[in-house]
């Protein structure tokens, strides 16, 4: 049995540390949602903020970095296994909350309900 790990990439995501993916679309199971805004690599902590437009009138969304499946740097798109409605009901990114450890549990919570394993 696997166990979900919000803040880190999966080794079979294709992240090499050090790649640049702001401005990557991003995909999820059911449609393309926005793209990415921001993205930290650090280990424990790694995410991504995504800009949703004007899909959910302009909202940011933080991303823990374990629902990404897979980054195409040829195609510039990051694959993620959650549905457009699991990311619009997601906390809103809190840009001044961001290393708030309280903000961080709650995000990671929220993904960590919707795991399934080999989802």
């Amino acid at each position: 049995m696997s166990t979900f790990d919000p803040w880190n990439y999966r080794e079979d995501a294709g992240y090499t540390p050090g790649t640049d993916i702001v401005g990557y679309k991003i995909a999820a199971t059911d449609g393309d949602i926005g793209k990415v805004d921001e993205a930290t690599n650090d280990i424990g902590s790694a995410s991504i903020v995504v800009d949703t437009g004007p899909w959910i009138l302009g909202r940011k969304v933080l991303l823990p970095a374990g629902v990404v499946q897979r980054i195409d740097t040829a195609e510039e798109k990051v694959y993620v296994d959650r549905t457009k409605d699991e990311i619009k009901d997601a906390p809103e990114h809190d840009a001044d909350s961001g290393a708030d450890r309280d903000y961080r549990d709650r995000v990671g919570k929220y993904y960590t309900e919707y795991y399934t394993p080999g989802r």
